[in-house]
């Protein structure tokens, strides 16, 4: 992939992004730290929850991709454009058809989720620190789109009903798209991203398919083993 930017182009925009939106950083961590309570809230709290997630991806679209990321890359534009269309779709399915639910209960999905939660939030910006990625330098949680959508996986194997899969398409693309930082600039937390993706993509489709019955529900996968 060719990408029309340099290294040091990208972490100029990241400072600059992350100097104009602060204290949403701090903010960003709460939300998701009352997002990870309130799955545990049934059955009243799938709606916070789901407004919660949408603001972020809203966040990224209209504050990363198309308030800063256009400066250096024309791609952004249209990046800046689909985020802003997932945040509303998470709306749309969460809000007016009551088709997200939260808080599954503890199995191999769930506790695969915790796994990716744990890593956006905490590992992610301490990885970055190893790899002299420090604030204001580094993507933050909530904020950027890489340890948001290692979030957005982790919550979303938390659900449970029949979770849309049309909602995981985007973030499995950029999961594929923002790998390539990880190769292109050594940011090598990112690759948590891609096993994220591929493991969220995975165990996402699975579940699916074991809650329309086209699998056997005692299979070793199904238990997450």
């Amino acid at each position: 992939m060719n990408i029309p930017f340099t290294t040091e182009a990208f972490m100029g925009i990241m400072r600059a992004y992350n100097l104009a939106v602060w204290p949403a950083q701090i903010a960003a961590y709460l939300l998701g730290g009352t997002a990870l309570f309130l799955t545990f809230r049934r059955p009243h709290s799938d709606r916070v929850v789901t407004c919660i997630l949408a603001g972020m991806w809203l966040m990224n679209g209209a504050g990363y991709h198309l308030g800063f990321f256009t400066r250096i890359n024309p791609a952004a534009y249209g990046f800046g454009v689909l985020f802003i269309i997932q945040g509303i779709w998470f709306l749309w399915e969460g809000l007016w058809r009551r088709n997200l639910f939260f808080g599954r209960g503890v199995d191999g999905y769930s506790v695969t989720g915790w796994v990716m939660i744990f890593y956006a939030m905490v590992l992610y910006p301490l990885l970055g620190v190893l790899s002299g990625h420090c604030y204001p330098f580094s993507p933050m949680f909530g904020l950027a789109p890489c340890p948001t959508m290692i979030f957005t996986f982790g919550l979303l194997l938390q659900s449970r009903d029949g979770l849309p899969l049309r909602l995981t398409a985007l973030p499995f693309l950029w999961s594929i798209i923002g790998s390539f930082a990880a190769l292109k600039w050594g940011i090598y937390e990112d690759f948590g991203l891609l096993a994220a993706g591929l493991a969220g993509g995975i165990l996402l489709v699975y579940q699916k398919r074991r809650d329309r019955g086209d699998v056997p529900k005692k299979s070793m996968v199904a238990q997450g083993l």
